[in-house]
């Protein structure tokens, strides 16, 4: 499995000729979903789910599909009949060739007077990468790669440590990142690399590995 890092929180997963987009939203490049033959969104926040985006994606492959919760296929699915599916936690279904298992039901909590909205995270192929979304969800089976949400207004460095210490995955790569700088990059590679328990590691827009 070849697994290319977007900007922000969208990663883009290829295996067998086919490829599996997630949350390719307002922060990541114009072009995130394009060339999906499946879609998946973890919630309706615009850094996560962009209507142009998944739109560009469905229209250019009229077999491309999407999977997400409620409040995002209520957006799009009217446009695509047939080819938007509503999922939850517990569900399970395979798209593009990735076995998918949702997992997690609420967003994290930004500020009390704030209300939580519906969030759902993906695990993929039995494990090999789990996306949270905007959640600091553990699954009930273990990760492999872990794609953690390393900067966001709803964690602080703490909280992203121990849930790689709860997840303990193989290996952990940075998301959510838009808003971290350069200057900051450092302090977050050591503090998660040393205290995490797990490989951290980093990819740039547009950087790939092989799971």
């Amino acid at each position: 499995m070849k697994l290319t890092k977007k900007s922000h929180a969208c990663v883009r997963l290829e295996k067998d000729g086919r490829t599996l987009v997630l949350d390719p939203g307002a922060f990541s490049e114009e072009d995130a979903a394009l060339g999906a033959d499946a879609i998946l969104v973890t919630h309706e926040h615009p850094d996560h789910f962009d209507e142009l985006r998944l739109r560009a994606a469905m229209e250019a492959d009229p077999a491309a599909e999407i999977w997400t919760l409620r409040s995002v296929a209520e957006k799009v699915s009217a446009a695509f009949p047939g080819r938007v599916h509503t999922v939850g936690h517990g569900d399970t279904f395979t798209a593009a060739g990735f076995d998918v298992q949702v997992h997690g039901e609420l967003h994290a909590v930004i500020h009390p007077d704030i209300p939580r909205v519906t969030n759902i995270g993906f695990l993929v192929d039995g494990g090999k990468v789990f996306h949270p979304g905007d959640a600091l969800t553990v699954p009930d089976r273990p990760v492999e790669t872990l794609m953690l949400p390393v900067m966001a207004p709803w964690n602080k460095i703490s909280e992203v440590i121990e849930y790689v210490r709860e997840v303990k995955p193989q290996r952990a790569y940075d998301i959510h990142d838009a808003l971290l700088t350069d200057l900051a990059r450092p302090i977050y590679d050591r503090q998660i690399g040393q205290l995490g328990g797990s490989e951290h590691l980093r990819l740039p827009p547009g950087g790939s590995a092989q799971l």
